[in-house]
């Protein structure tokens, strides 16, 4: 049976990337109007399912908290929408008349995106609209766990935009999940680009296909509270973020690095929120439970409550806990949890002034969120720029939440969740994706300076000796060889 099943999610892929390639050949041909309609259909599309789907998710998965998820629909429909409106995708985008250059959009083809589980349902919106925008087909792959509702929030959209004009097989979703399934649709020959979303194999699979692909590595991201921070936002912030959606964000704070002027106030402001600190032995019981022997996570704590997690570690918290906070004094591998934790778990250090909290917070991103993301609360300018010129990831947030800022929600960064690493952490780029990373760019240009014509024309030979020279020598060579008779003779 299993392998009947993955025979039939081969073939599905099959005739998904054919049908999206033709699908792709007439849309390739939209005009900017077209491609706007139709976004705009599906981007409300998306909004108006958005609770709908944010229950499936949190029902299917068992991941977070589906008022949460409606708000990461919201912002993958509508805010991506708002946020790509206005940016061209067809034809001349871009003219520079000093420079006679033209810069005219290119549609990559069929694009392949793979979904979390972590963030199905706002991921699969985000997805089809960047594809969409830039005039690409786009083909699912979704997480098995999370495979019904990333295909019902794909189905919104596809109805949409195939009742405002886009062609059948534009957007498409595989239901007959399975790894060999993905793989052959990965690496199927008319898959033009990999949209990878997801935990570390999943995107290393990406880049193993030999596909462009824009692969995003996980986070683990550090939150540096300095003695000149606003200490009562800052616990507010951290508690609240850190409780989103039972921290499935993979820009969710994971550990706290506090100034030790600052650290006892901010402990005690972070529990008046809902924290609550454990023990060293509640510590000792998390840092067994919360991920497995070989180090990977325990998903059955994955985007779960903190009394969840507390109930299932055997100890008691109070009824209002929203968080679990462990003082830590390790990181790196000796300490399990300095890693990436995508669940209400968050990491506490203290630290002897901002350049020993720069210093931890380096070696918590290079245990495992390298490129990624880094928040600072600090109204102390130079600290604020020392963290960002100093630091190897790509957002730095400041005085804000990591799990709506780096997304873009409370900032102004790209709307979006896909959020690259850079080079440090293994992805092509470290922007936040969006649909100009969806379009390949021609350039038309004109003559601005003439070449160098004569070093493609160099002048006319050397002109030959005349007769009276050839006769000269002639008569010279003639007298040596009489000389040189006589005096043999």
């Amino acid at each position: 049976m299993a392998l009947d099943k993955d025979l039939s999610s081969i073939q599905e892929a099959r005739d998904l990337a054919q049908k999206a390639h033709e699908a792709w050949k007439s849309w390739s041909h939209a005009s900017q109007t077209e491609v706007d309609r139709v976004c705009a259909a599906m981007a409300e599309a998306g909004y108006q399912a958005s609770e709908r789907v944010a229950r499936l998710a949190q029902e299917e998965t068992g991941y977070g908290v589906a008022a949460h998820k409606k708000i990461k629909n919201e912002f993958g429909s509508r805010s991506v929408w708002e946020s790509i409106r206005d940016l061209k995708t067809v034809g001349v985008i871009r003219h520079d008349p000093d420079r006679r250059l033209y810069e005219i959009a290119w549609p990559m083809g069929v694009v392949v995106a793979l979904v979390p589980s972590t963030n199905p349902t706002s991921t699969a919106f985000f997805k089809a609209l960047i594809a969409v925008k830039a005039r690409n087909a786009i083909v699912f792959a979704p997480h098995p766990s999370a495979a019904h509702c990333i295909y019902e929030a794909v189905q919104a959209m596809t109805v949409a935009a195939e009742n405002n004009g886009a062609p059948k097989g534009l957007i498409s979703c595989m239901q007959q999940v399975s790894l060999p399934g993905t793989q052959e649709l990965m690496s199927h020959k008319l898959t033009a680009l990999i949209l990878a979303t997801g935990g570390s194999p999943m995107v290393r699979a990406a880049h193993s296909t030999g596909k462009p692909a824009y692969g995003v590595g996980p986070g683990n991201v550090p939150v540096y509270v300095d003695r000149s921070a606003d200490i009562e936002k800052a616990a507010r912030y951290i508690v609240a973020s850190k409780a989103f959606d039972y921290s499935t964000i993979c820009a969710t704070e994971q550990s706290v690095i506090a100034d030790r002027p600052v650290a006892r106030r901010l402990a005690d402001l972070m529990r008046q929120e809902g924290a609550y600190f454990t023990n060293e032995q509640e510590t000792e019981i998390l840092r067994r439970l919360v991920f497995n022997a070989d180090g990977s996570i325990n998903t059955a704590l994955v985007g779960k409550s903190a009394s969840y997690i507390a109930a299932y570690a055997n100890f008691k918290v109070p009824t209002d806990t929203r968080i679990l906070v462990t003082p830590l004094s390790k990181v790196g591998k000796q300490e399990p949890l300095s890693h990436e934790k995508l669940t209400t778990v968050l990491g506490w250090y203290e630290a002897d002034g901002w350049e020993q909290g720069c210093d931890t917070s380096i070696a918590l991103i290079e245990t495992g969120g390298r490129g990624h993301t880094q928040i600072i609360y600090a109204n102390d300018e130079r600290v604020i720029m020392a963290f960002g010129l100093e630091k190897p990831v790509f957002r730095i947030l400041v005085n804000t939440m990591g799990t709506l800022g780096a997304i873009g929600l409370t900032t102004g960064l790209m709307p979006s969740l896909t959020l690259g690493s850079g080079g440090v952490g293994g992805s092509i780029t470290g922007d936040n994706i969006t649909a100009y990373h969806l379009i390949n760019i021609k350039r038309l240009a004109y003559e601005t300076s003439s070449p160098p014509l004569e070093a493609f024309y160099p002048g006319p030979p050397p002109a030959g000796p005349s007769p009276e020279e050839i006769e000269r020598v002639v008569r010279q060579v003639v007298n040596e060889i009489l000389a040189s008779k006589q005096t043999y003779a």
